[in-house]
């Protein structure tokens, strides 16, 4: 019976812990755009135009250099 002098407590400052953390995630924006991380897996993006130029796309264009 002892014990719960001791579970009570450590529990009630974890929950303190975890209602600050929460509150801290809530005031730095974590939950402002909850859909568009999701979605972004899902476009189909194509590479930027700096990188295809670098790499030449056919064996006759590595050749030539």
């Amino acid at each position: 019976m002892t014990i719960l002098l001791f579970l009570i407590p450590i529990s009630l400052i974890l929950l303190g812990i975890a209602v600050l953390v929460f509150v801290w995630a809530v005031r730095s924006g974590q939950f402002e755009d909850l859909d568009t991380p999701a979605l972004d897996i899902l476009r189909d993006e194509k590479p930027p135009a700096a990188t295809r130029a670098a790499a030449p796309s056919t064996a006759e264009e590595r050749d030539a250099d």
